[in-house]
């Protein structure tokens, strides 16, 4: 082994990859510290230097896959319909957990206590696109909840179509959900837009305007605080935004 492969940097990259293939490869997605020793060639101390313990490496592990992901959508600015960004971001988040099953497994493991650094990153991409919808009145909800609505349900459907295959084996069962999500997080007006060629219902819900205050709760809320202003004090800016953010997410009565 030459001085460069001994490096501290090439000794931790060299124990990172070696990780990242073995929890590929995994029948279960697991691996232990020891295979990962000895298939990287470093001693335990080593690895426990670099990494603290075996929840430290499998954290790397998924930041590191996971950031690979993240990439494309680092990369990409805003675009100047944050629906379809909305949309995409649905659909390419599903197509890495297809692709990466044990990966995604470990990335919302329960065992992992501390949220990856990449999760975290990812969420809040989420809530900015949405943040952007709500500012052009196409939100229903505040940013945060449909956040919150969106990421839960897609990480769903996608443990279920990498744990559980042969009984969630429906190909469209992703993007069905997406657009019932959305239905329920857009205004109507974005969903009939959006429904010829996309898989969408195109369906309207009735309604007068009470149906209409969360979403202009919303809208309102989103341009108070890009652009707050001093017509109010900070303690009436944040009683003002409360009321509006409990508009927001009041859900309508049903008849």
């Amino acid at each position: 082994m030459s001085p460069a492969d001994t490096a501290p940097g090439n000794t931790k990259a060299r124990i990172l990859d070696v990780a990242a293939a073995l929890v590929a490869r995994s029948p279960d997605g697991d691996v232990s510290t020891r295979a990962v020793c000895e298939a990287a060639g470093v001693g335990a101390p080593a690895l426990y230097r670099h990494f603290g313990d075996k929840e430290g490496l499998l954290s790397a592990v998924v930041d590191h896959g996971f950031d690979q992901y993240l990439a494309t959508k680092r990369g990409r600015g805003p675009g100047t319909d944050p629906v379809r960004d909305l949309r995409d971001g649905w659909d390419t988040h599903t197509d890495f957990a297809l692709r990466n099953p044990n990966l995604y497994r470990l990335m919302n493991s329960p065992a992992m206590r501390t949220p990856p650094a990449a999760a975290l990153e990812s969420h809040r991409i989420l809530t900015e696109d949405l943040r952007r919808a709500a500012e052009q009145g196409k939100l229903r909800l505040a940013p945060e909840l449909a956040a919150q609505m969106i990421m839960s349900a897609n990480v769903g459907v996608c443990l279920m179509l990498v744990s559980r295959p042969a009984t969630f084996d429906d190909m469209t069962l992703s993007r069905r959900v997406r657009d019932a999500v959305h239905t329920a997080v857009f205004v109507p007006e974005v969903m009939a837009d959006t429904a010829p060629g996309t898989g969408t219902s195109g369906t309207t819900t009735s309604g007068g305007d009470e149906a209409q205050v969360p979403a202009v709760a919303t809208r309102l809320g989103a341009l108070l605080r890009q652009a707050p202003g001093t017509v109010f004090t900070p303690a009436e800016s944040a009683l003002l935004g409360e009321w509006l953010d409990r508009l927001s997410n009041t859900a309508p009565e049903r008849p």
